[in-house]
């Protein structure tokens, strides 16, 4: 026991991470290492590892990639809480900069906002929302847990913080590794079988994209190689657990007359119960948001299904044939991710300047200062789930209507 004790601390020390960094070509600016230097405890620990002590110096790495021209940067993006913009750092490997930030990428906004009606407009509406009821429990279990563990994020120094924007969050599990493995594993699932293509091809994809999140977090400091690791392990549990039921649950959203009510009072439920947690952070806004998201896909396809709108491939027509790709093809696609996305940011930003207002008036809490009014529960909690609500909602049926309406479905 004593010696898994000693594993858990060794992967949640911050000096782990700050190796990883160093060979990944990350270097803290002179401001950063003099700091170091010159904190008392921390260079205590310094000098117990060899490792460190180069580090903390900024003297090269002994097998660090070849680092060419460096580049010095700000941190990607501000703390969303306190509007820290951190503090300046080198990049000696741009390759692996650019890397880890798409990887990184692959579990933020703009890339669900993105990714999710791909799928839903260009392959496969089934398959596509029926990850998001996968997404969207996976992240609201991942967001919760981290507020009840509470552990804070890796020190800096003599971590690196490549990003600022969730720094305010607190780190144990990371639901970036979380999504990063449950949403590639579940579309390989979920299409395997339903889909002809190579079952090894997709499998390797998968791991990949599980793989490149996972240690992206690690690369911008953000994570322990504990966080992560237990992350992708929480993850494996869910789907474990949840892939069995979809039929069970999407079959109810279809087609009970109960769907609608259970829907909203589940969702909103789950919501109210993370806004109960500690104080307030970034994950409230976020775990809202998710189960919103989740509420409009799941109500737009019970109204898909009662209108007969619904576009699923009947069974006999499995597995389907992958297309070959063409300048028509390709084309199509690109022009109803445009046309669709373009709904979709109008749609928030029409929602977010009628809802936050109205919240504000109605609960008597001051809206001068958008980002404080944000953080009331009585502003938050409506403005979240209204959003993107009405956001997931008109991914599987207005968006669709749009595209049969001009021809483009």
């Amino acid at each position: 026991m004593e010696k898994v004790r000693e594993l858990l601390r060794h992967l949640q020390d911050p000096h782990l991470v700050a190796r990883f960094q160093h060979v990944c070509g990350v270097r803290s600016g002179a401001a950063d290492r003099a700091h170091s230097l010159n904190n008392g405890a921390c260079m205590q620990r310094v000098s117990d590892s060899a490792v460190s002590e180069v580090i903390s110096a900024g003297e090269p790495l002994h097998g660090a990639p070849a680092a060419g021209r460096s580049s010095t940067v700000k941190p990607l993006r501000k703390n969303s809480l306190t509007g820290d913009a951190g503090q300046e750092f080198l990049i000696q490997n741009r390759f692996l900069y650019y890397l880890f930030t798409f990887g990184t990428e692959l579990g933020n906004e703009s890339f669900y906002i993105t990714f999710f009606p791909f799928i839903m407009w260009n392959v496969d509406a089934f398959v596509s929302r029926r990850l998001i009821m996968v997404w969207v429990w996976v992240m609201f279990l991942g967001q919760c847990t981290k507020d009840l563990l509470g552990w804070s994020r890796p020190a800096s120094p003599p971590v690196v913080k490549v990003e600022m924007f969730y720094n305010s969050e607190y780190s144990m599990p990371s639901t970036h590794a979380m999504s990063g493995t449950a949403i590639p594993f579940s579309l390989f699932f979920m299409t395997y079988g339903r889909w002809e293509y190579p079952s090894t091809l997709g499998f390797c994809l998968a791991l990949c994209w599980c793989l490149l999140v996972c240690s992206s977090r690690i690369y911008m400091g953000m994570h322990s190689v504990l966080d992560v690791i237990a992350g992708f392990l929480y993850s494996v549990l869910i789907l474990l657990l949840f892939l069995p039921a979809l039929d069970t649950l999407d079959g109810f959203n279809l087609t009970s007359r109960l769907a609608p009510p259970v829907i909203v009072a589940l969702h909103l439920g789950l919501g109210a119960f993370s806004f109960t947690l500690d104080a307030w952070s970034t994950s409230r806004g976020d775990t809202a948001q998710i189960l919103g998201s989740g509420a409009g896909v799941a109500l737009a396809s019970h109204v898909n299904h009662r209108l007969g709108l619904m576009a699923d491939h009947p069974a006999e027509r499995l597995p389907l044939a992958v297309p070959a790709l063409s300048a028509g093809l390709v084309g199509g696609a690109l022009l109803r991710l445009a046309l669709g996305v373009l709904v979709l940011v109008a749609t928030r930003a029409l929602m977010k300047a009628v809802t936050i207002p109205l919240a504000c008036r109605a609960f008597g809490v001051p809206g001068g200062d958008v980002r404080k009014a944000r953080q009331h529960v009585e502003v938050e909690l409506p403005y979240r789930y209204l959003v993107y609500g009405t956001m997931g909602f008109n991914v599987l049926f207005l968006v669709p209507l749009l595209f049969r309406y001009l021809q483009l479905s």
